[in-house]
């Protein structure tokens, strides 16, 4: 029995090619699932354009994101049962609380990078590497939950303890910002969005948004909105040396969770706000299972809708690739059903 996946034989997008290939499956512990959506990420378009610093041993399928169906189980494999609903986990084995690592080499072995990925009608993986989908979402909602939506959540509530009456700010309308958004409202919190577009700042307004701003002079208008108390969150997604921009912006104690490298891995930013401020920078990398699972009970919770932007046919995936170039409000998914 075969199956068809994208595989990558080099790296850049000229590189990509969908192939037909034998169907896995499922070893001991491990379950086989049907591939329902696959939600993109800004991270995979930088895996397949140059691996991201990692070597990848080709031919490669990238992706990280999927929603899909059990739909055999492997030996000694007793967490989920045929028939049962789930998503992926964007970094296997890790489970609750701290990742192994060190300092000298940092954790940081994902899907679709340093493990194979996901953009394939079937993938065999360990049952750990899954968690059951949320009941109000349909697979293509759910899929957006791996990276962008655990990302948000980790970045607020795992590692934030936000809390109803404080102030958040996204900045875009990406997926991971607009997560930010939805958590926040969900929370009691009052919300800022920045962008550079008008027509997207009214969405994000149609959303919840409390005050959707202009990308330029947004800091100065943080200020006067808040009587230049500043906010408590911010999700900088920009990163590099726009972190000046949140350092200014951010309330005295308040966080800012860096998610984003669009503007550089470097970093800079005046050492006065961070040290006068009493602030926190902390770095996210999306986060563990446990609390993904906690994020998909706050999803049936609350009801919750991730936005979907556009959904492409599996055999569309460099369209969606091109889609996710110029940028989107919300996610894009791929799609197999």
């Amino acid at each position: 029995m075969t199956m068809t996946r994208w595989e990558m034989t080099d790296y850049g997008r000229a590189n990509l090619r969908l192939a037909r290939v034998p169907r896995p499956e499922p070893r001991a512990g491990e379950v086989l699932v049907k591939v329902a959506a696959v939600a993109l990420n800004y991270r995979d378009k930088l895996v397949i354009d140059n691996g991201l610093g990692t070597h990848l041993p080709f031919p490669f399928t990238p992706g990280s994101d999927l929603a899909g169906t059990v739909v055999a189980t492997g030996a000694g494999a007793t967490r989920f049962a045929v028939g049962e609903r789930v998503i992926s986990v964007f970094f296997p084995g890790w489970i609750d609380g701290s990742y192994a690592g060190s300092a000298a080499n940092p954790p940081g072995a994902a899907l679709g990078g340093n493990y194979p990925g996901v953009l394939a009608e079937y993938v065999a993986m360990p049952e750990d590497w899954f968690v059951a989908a949320p009941h109000s979402l349909d697979p293509v909602a759910a899929s957006t939950l791996t990276c962008a939506g655990l990302t948000a959540w980790f970045a607020l509530v795992e590692q934030g303890r936000l809390k109803a009456g404080a102030s958040v700010l996204v900045q875009g309308t990406g997926g991971v910002a607009l997560f930010g958004l939805q958590i926040a409202k969900a929370h009691g919190a009052t919300v800022f969005v920045t962008s550079g577009d008008a027509a997207k700042r009214e969405r994000a307004a149609a959303l919840g948004a409390d005050h959707a701003i202009a990308r330029d002079g947004w800091v100065e208008t943080v200020h006067r909105l808040t009587a230049d108390r500043g906010v408590d969150h911010i999700l900088d997604i920009v990163g590099g040396a726009h972190l000046a921009r949140s350092l200014e912006a951010v309330a005295v104690q308040g966080r800012i969770a860096l998610i984003g490298v669009i503007d550089g891995v470097e970093l800079a930013g005046a050492a006065r706000h961070l040290m006068l401020k009493n602030a926190v920078v902390q770095g996210i990398r999306v986060g563990h299972r446990r609390a993904l699972d906690d994020l998909v009970r706050a999803i049936d919770a609350n009801a919750i809708q991730p936005v979907i932007d556009r959904r492409y046919a599996f055999d569309a995936l460099p369209a969606a690739l091109d889609h996710l170039d110029r940028g989107a409000f919300g996610k894009i998914v791929v799609t197999l059903d």
